[in-house]
């Protein structure tokens, strides 16, 4: 039974609608029976929802103002477009501002990035940064700089480019996403890597892999879900495949697993991971093959031994600076080290994560790379292993920021993405990508041509490229090996900027061995190689 206040409304409801059937049949004299038929529909419509509305019990806001009550979610559903076209400013968008999106198609369409009329950032607000520019520029580089990766104990070392394709697995991205990635990389020259999804048969096409392997052990994996060494060695034997890498933790979601639902799981998919067809596939948010620091080194020299000495490396979000010490005094007390390590800051993409997660756990990627790059540093291996960061790369500005921050390369995701053309919908987690990059949905991902895009990748990554050396000229460097933290500086308060070398304390090679310094102190004697310290 309807009463109080909805039995009002439902009354007045009624009555309206018998209004608009008194309406219906004069204007029914006037302009025939098709067009009064169609009214007429149109008010039976109208009367259902109403009713329905009042009646129904999930949404409060339909109860009380059925029928145009529905606009709020029609409104709601929207938002982010009207966000995006209409109320953003060219600088303050997020993830990426509208400035950095189309500086990026422009480098992907291969024109200038040229703007008019000066900045439009608030260059006296705290946390600015700016470049330390030369009043004596040198020319530019003629050729892009590559970057060595492998150790003393790698027998295959790869040269490695300034900018390549960050993580991103096929399943997450569609078939012709990861295709025209790969077709982009070999045409340009760089890197690509598989994300943790494995190498499937759409990786194939001429690219350099930097084969992931997450906790999944996706594409060598044993059937309770272990890591198999025999599959392991046969595919890092493969040409293709440059360089190796243990996923420890993702910027956007660390120490967190993943659930791959059964439903997703099709041939192609599970054919690439390893897992059976239709069945929901967990990644744990902890790795089987170690518990320890010292077990994680010791995995990693066993992995560089089964790769055939390849670069072999390790990724992760840092969570604190103790766990990264504790490592590094591991990495000492074996006598085993990484060839590389790429650093994910928390600001990093993903398909779908937690909200929680992606704004509140984990650490940025500016403070990342100082604790990584000083505690190598500081232990006197810095030498022989490489540092990446990924996280935000978009712009020769990004590039060269990240390697004064320690940073020996870089990997972008979402910026390849845009290349692709990504228009940042964020609806990667619902398949319904409206250009056909993360979908797997067919109709989808036809949009997405790629003859086209792999000409669009290959393009951005050389003008970001380009932009870093110009950028470099503009310092009066002609290498950038010499750079250093003092060119650049960051705004601290009204008054005030420092150079990094001021902001983050610089330890000496060797020096934490020695005697650290006063204010390392804690979290190098809480860093055990025999145990991770919360």
């Amino acid at each position: 039974m309807i009463g109080g206040t909805t039995g009002l409304v439902l009354r007045f409801y009624i009555l309206g609608f018998l209004a608009i059937l008194g309406a219906v049949a004069t204007l029914a004299a006037t302009i025939g029976e098709p067009g009064w038929l169609l009214l007429l529909a149109f008010a039976l419509v109208l009367l259902g929802v109403g009713v329905h509305d009042l009646v129904q019990t999930k949404h409060a806001i339909l109860r009380n103002y059925p029928v145009i009550g529905h606009m709020r979610f029609m409104m709601e559903e929207i938002r982010p477009e009207l966000q995006q076209y209409f109320i953003e400013r060219n600088y303050d968008g997020r993830p990426f501002d509208r400035n950095t999106r189309s500086l990026v198609y422009l480098h992907a369409k291969g024109l200038k990035d040229e703007h008019p009329f000066g900045t439009e950032r608030d260059v006296y607000r705290v946390g600015y940064e700016h470049l330390v520019h030369s009043a004596a520029p040198v020319p530019v580089l003629a050729e892009p700089p590559r970057v060595r990766v492998g150790g003393p104990d790698c027998t295959q070392p790869y040269d490695l480019a300034l900018l390549n394709v960050s993580a991103m697995s096929f399943g997450s991205l569609s078939a012709n996403a990861i295709e025209a990635l790969n077709r982009g990389a070999a045409q340009g020259g760089f890197a690509h890597d598989t994300g943790e999804g494995a190498i499937s048969p759409h990786h194939r096409h001429g690219g350099d892999l930097i084969w992931e392997i997450g906790s999944g052990y996706f594409g060598c994996r044993t059937a309770d879900g272990g890591f198999d060494e025999e599959q392991f060695a046969e595919k890092a034997a493969d040409p293709q495949v440059k360089m190796v890498l243990l996923k420890i933790s993702q910027g956007a979601k660390p120490g967190l697993g993943g659930v791959l639902p059964g439903a997703k799981v099709s041939e192609a998919i599970a054919s690439t991971r390893g897992v059976p067809v239709g069945r929901t596939v967990i990644s744990p948010p902890y790795h089987r093959v170690y518990e320890t620091p010292r077990e994680l080194v010791r995995f990693i020299g066993r992995m560089r031994e089964l790769a055939g000495g390849k670069p072999t490396g390790i990724k992760l979000c840092v969570g604190s600076r103790a766990d990264v010490l504790a490592i590094c005094k591991a990495m000492v007390e074996e006598g085993i080290a990484p060839d590389f390590i790429t650093v994910d800051g928390s600001e990093g993409g993903t398909g779908a994560a937690p909200l929680v997660y992606q704004d509140h756990v984990g650490m940025p990627l500016t403070d990342a790379l100082a604790v990584v790059h000083q505690s190598l540093v500081g232990v006197g291996l810095r030498d022989r292993v490489r540092i990446g960061a990924s996280g935000k790369v978009a712009t020769g500005k990004d590039v060269v920021t990240r390697l004064i921050q320690g940073a020996d390369f870089t990997n972008a995701a979402r910026a390849m993405m845009l290349a692709l053309g990504c228009i940042q919908a964020q609806t990667c987690h619902t398949n319904t990508c409206p250009v056909g990059v993360a979908t797997q949905d067919p109709k989808r991902a036809r949009a997405l041509a790629v003859p086209d895009k792999t000409q669009r990748v290959a393009a951005f990554q050389h003008g970001t490229v380009q932009q870093a050396m110009q950028v470099l000229a503009s310092m009066g460097l002609s290498s950038f090996e010499d750079l250093r933290p003092r060119m650049l500086r960051r705004r601290v308060d009204h008054t005030t900027t420092l150079g990094y070398d001021e902001l983050y304390e610089q330890l000496e090679p060797g020096q934490l061995l020695r005697e650290p310094p006063a204010s390392w102190v804690t979290d190098w004697c809480r860093a055990d190689p025999d145990r991770f310290t919360p």
